[in-house]
């Protein structure tokens, strides 16, 4: 094995289990809120092109890596539609809600001052 496929996979390793104090986390806490819908279309889209290019390229580095990334990532999108659906919410509703209501209660008659 090269110096630049052991580098690869070091540094895989490491940005790759950088995720699993989140995945965890959102494991135990039973909150993905904070993880936007959109977000992970983007990044699982990119992490997928990424590791198709190592497919292709032949690069164990980026297979490895990439490959888990997006394991990971489907597991945490898995728990947040979990999570969204066990609590009767559309993804990302619950903030949207939350949002209108604050603006309700700041436009109601009893914040009005009397003249």
């Amino acid at each position: 094995m090269s110096t630049a496929t052991l580098i690869g996979l070091a540094a895989g390793a490491l940005t790759t289990t950088s995720w699993l104090p989140q995945v965890i986390r959102a494991f135990r806490t039973r909150s993905t809120k904070d993880f936007a819908w959109s977000w992970f279309a983007m990044f699982g889209t990119g992490v997928g092109g990424w590791l198709i290019y190592g497919i292709i390229a032949a690069a164990p580095s980026v297979i490895a890596a990439n490959a888990l990334t997006l394991a990971l990532l489907l597991g945490l999108a898995w728990l947040k539609l979990r999570h969204s659906t066990a609590a009767g919410e559309h993804p990302d509703v619950r903030h949207a809600d939350e949002t209108r209501r604050q603006k309700r209660q700041n436009r109601s008659p009893a914040h009005i001052p009397a003249p």
